[in-house]
């Protein structure tokens, strides 16, 4: 094993000698700026906020955007199908009225063609009856 690697494992084992290196570490002026440049890296600034920001708020405009185009075209679908609906609800109620009349005139006929004939065979049967 090299002698970084043993390094390494008596630094893992030792958390005294851990802390006095961090120690030696901070205290040496251009170690602490790599580390503060190596963590800068990382640090998200005011300025990557507002950008994430602006980009958030595009999202959800153009989310929204969509959703308003998916509305419209589903209240759309559905007027149609709305219409179409009433149209052939429309069209049963004239048909409707239409057999409503055929019928009232087929009871209309009915009667006056039978009732003649059921006069008849009353008076026939009144006259058996009373003969």
């Amino acid at each position: 094993m090299s002698i970084a690697g043993k390094l390494i494992e008596e630094l893992e084992r030792d958390q005294e000698a851990r802390r006095r290196l961090a120690e030696i570490l901070v205290t040496d002026g251009e170690v602490r700026l790599a580390i503060i440049n190596a963590v800068l890296a990382d640090v998200a600034t005011k300025r990557d906020l507002e950008t994430l920001r602006a980009e958030l708020k595009a999202d959800i405009k153009r989310v929204e955007d969509n959703l308003k185009a998916l509305i419209e075209r589903e209240i759309s679908r559905l007027e149609r199908r709305i219409d179409a609906l009433e149209n052939r609800v429309n069209s049963i109620e004239a048909r409707l009225s239409r057999l409503e009349g055929q019928m009232n005139l087929f009871v209309k006929l009915f009667i006056a063609f039978n009732l003649p004939i059921l006069l008849a065979v009353i008076g026939i049967l009144l006259r058996l009856v009373f003969a």
